[in-house]
């Protein structure tokens, strides 16, 4: 025994003692660990509850719409038939969400891609600051320019010259994409930096001329940035709610979102929960699903451009 533990000691070097006890995680690491689990699970645990709740409470009779139970009994499907019963027009309320949304995203990637392009190669003065200004456009509260973009869309004075929007799509795609741009903007140009000039100068040197090269070798290398761009401009704009509710007054022309708020009971008066709810599910779940599908795209373009 003793021969044993003497031979192993004897042939332990110093270094590999030291790798034995840094594997080792002391009681600190370990309580880090510890905490940082519980922490993620606390987080996931607030993300997901609300959604769970919103689904539970869509499969409840549409009598117990303010009931507290965690577990629907019996289930039931009737709250979705009253999404879509004729008097809600929630089918039309999709199909406007979905061209509102579409359209919105692609005229934010097509002048977002252009912008970053230039603002990513071309070397001029203040490049820093135009950026700057850009994301500073974005951070105006939406509230503050309600009431003079409804005057000019209204065709008021002193915005007698300009058409009359109101219950129009480009009402809610302009206001749209004037706040999608500078995100796709600012994150495009961080993506565009990280591909080396070099590709372009060899496909020109090959007879490429600049827009070529830029359309097959750099646009898709920049993939990843792009989708990323897009998916977040569109779940920003699907899920616009102000502005919807102030330029589409018609219903025929109202997005899910405001469609939702509009929802009334029986009487009038009473709060269908429960067929909120389920539009809530309608209406999240597709997002949902395209991000489960796509996320390793979308974390690929974020870390992407942020990589310096």
């Amino acid at each position: 025994m003793a021969t044993a533990v003497g031979t192993t000691t004897e042939h332990t070097s110093p270094d590999q003692v030291a790798v034995l006890a840094r594997s080792k995680p002391s009681g600190k690491a370990r309580f880090g660990v510890v905490a940082s689990y519980i922490g993620m699970g606390l987080i996931v645990l607030y993300c997901i509850l609300p959604f769970y709740w919103m689904v539970v409470s869509s499969l409840r009779l549409p009598t117990e719409g303010r009931s507290t139970e965690f577990i629907p009994n019996p289930v039931s499907v009737d709250n979705y038939g009253g999404v879509f019963a004729g008097g809600n027009n929630f089918g039309r309320s999709l199909i406007n969400s979905l061209i509102v949304s579409g359209t919105t995203t692609i005229l934010t990637l097509v002048f977002g891609i252009v912008a970053a392009y230039a603002l990513a190669r071309l070397q001029f003065r203040g490049k820093g600051a135009v950026l700057w200004v850009i994301m500073a456009c974005s951070m105006f509260p939406l509230i503050i320019l309600i009431p003079p973009l409804l005057k000019m869309f209204s065709s008021t004075e002193p915005f007698t010259w300009f058409p009359y929007w109101v219950n129009t799509y480009q009402a809610v795609i302009i206001p749209g994409l004037s706040f999608g741009l500078p995100l796709a903007v600012w994150n495009l140009t961080a993506f565009f930096k990280q591909l080396p000039v070099e590709l372009e100068q060899a496909a020109m040197v090959d007879g490429c001329t600049p827009g070529v090269a830029f359309r097959k070798v750099i646009l898709p290398l920049a993939a990843p940035g792009v989708f990323t761009t897009a998916i977040i401009v569109f779940i920003g704009a699907w899920n616009e709610f102000l502005v919807a509710l102030t330029f589409l007054p018609d219903p025929a022309k109202q997005t899910a979102t405001v469609a939702i708020s509009k929802f009334t009971g029986v009487t009038g008066f009473d709060t269908p929960y429960g067929t909120i709810m389920a539009a809530g599910v309608v209406v999240t779940v597709p997002l949902l699903v395209a991000v489960l599908i796509f996320q390793r795209r979308i974390v690929a373009g974020l870390t992407a451009g942020g990589v310096k």
